[in-house]
């Protein structure tokens, strides 16, 4: 049972790791017609993320793999009931990748800006949809206990799942525009450090409004009644929240990302913590919920899993830490690649 619990808080922190590392690349992505005014600042933004996106993705790759492994059953369920919200999401990330490495083999204004336009919706769509698809899961999905799935595409688009998604969006693209004012100058970090403080009062509206509307919505605070210290997460996220803004105003960059970092930690575990023990909780009964206990794979697979993660996870995070190293300076103007 403790193996079991540890793999799910590990499956927890693989999802939040990603949504830290890859959400400002999805972000910034998304903000390149509306601040890249010009042809360079447009590419300012693009090379403000390719060193580093592709190496970003290895963490959705690893939290996906350790779905199918450690829980087979979770991963067979959610991508049987997911498929489609899971499959837009892939293309969207697919075009994103896409447009980073094919925008620069043509001059034409015509080919780049329909790169432009991928780039955008390849980043908005999969922020959204992480958003709707973790507040479903949150609040429960209709299948019952053979896996068969209940609903159709609009189950899922649902008010408290649309808010799940906004937030999301708000998240990235604050976390995005923090990236952007660290890495470049001029007029395109000015408008980058202005977004970010316009957007501050809708993105501390839309948490507080989705942690009350968790109250109402999931099941999510029967852990945190039973557990009271577990508020101190929320009290974390309101904290890095303010702290965004504080750093941002003294233009403490990096301090504003790593603040925005634990922000966007924080809200994940906000709902990891309140699902223990479920991982996947049907809405048609409690006694279909999936869980950490009963979807688990066997101990053996679970111990070998444990070692090869302690062995390589450090591995993982020692090459991006030298990657961002590499590529801490600003964006200088003789360097653009893409």
């Amino acid at each position: 049972m403790l193996l079991e619990t540890v793999w799910f808080f590990l499956w927890g922190l693989l999802w939040a790791i990603y949504f830290v590392t890859d959400g400002f690349d999805l972000g910034v992505g998304s903000l390149i017609p509306f601040l890249g005014e010009n042809e360079l600042e447009k590419r300012k933004m693009y090379n403000a993320i390719g060193p580093v996106w592709d190496g970003n993705e290895v963490w959705l790759i690893t939290a996906g793999g350790v779905t199918f492994a450690a829980f087979p059953m979770v991963y067979a369920v959610m991508f049987s009931t997911m498929y489609t919200p899971l499959m837009l999401i892939l293309f969207g990330l697919i075009f994103r990748g896409v447009a980073i490495e094919f925008r620069e083999n043509n001059d034409s204004k015509a080919w780049r800006l329909g790169w432009d336009i991928c780039m955008c919706v390849g980043s908005f769509l999969p922020a959204l949809l992480f958003g709707i698809a973790f507040a479903n899961i949150f609040q429960g999905i209709p299948f019952d206990n053979n896996g068969i799935f209940y609903g159709d595409l609009l189950t899922f688009i649902n008010p408290y799942a649309l808010l799940g998604g906004i937030l999301f969006v708000l998240l990235f693209l604050s976390h995005g525009a923090i990236w952007l004012s660290i890495k470049t100058d001029g007029p395109l970090q000015e408008k980058a450090q202005n977004l970010v403080v316009k957007l501050w009062p809708t993105l501390v509206t839309a948490a507080l409004v989705f942690v009350a509307a968790s109250r109402y919505a999931t099941q999510l605070f029967d852990n945190y009644q039973k557990n009271p210290v577990f508020y101190l997460i929320i009290v974390l996220a309101v904290l890095a929240l303010l702290a965004v803004r504080f750093f941002v105003y003294q233009q403490q960059f990096w301090k504003a990302w790593f603040s925005s970092a634990i922000a966007i930690f924080s809200c994940t575990f906000f709902g990891i913590i309140g699902l223990y023990p479920n991982m996947f909780p049907s809405k048609i009964d409690s006694a279909f919920h999936l869980t950490a206990h009963n979807a688990s794979s066997s101990p053996l697979t679970l111990t070998i899993m444990l070692v090869v993660v302690l062995l390589f996870i450090p591995v993982v995070i020692g090459y991006q830490v030298w990657a961002y190293y590499l590529f801490k300076d600003k964006i200088n103007e003789a360097d653009l690649i893409y």
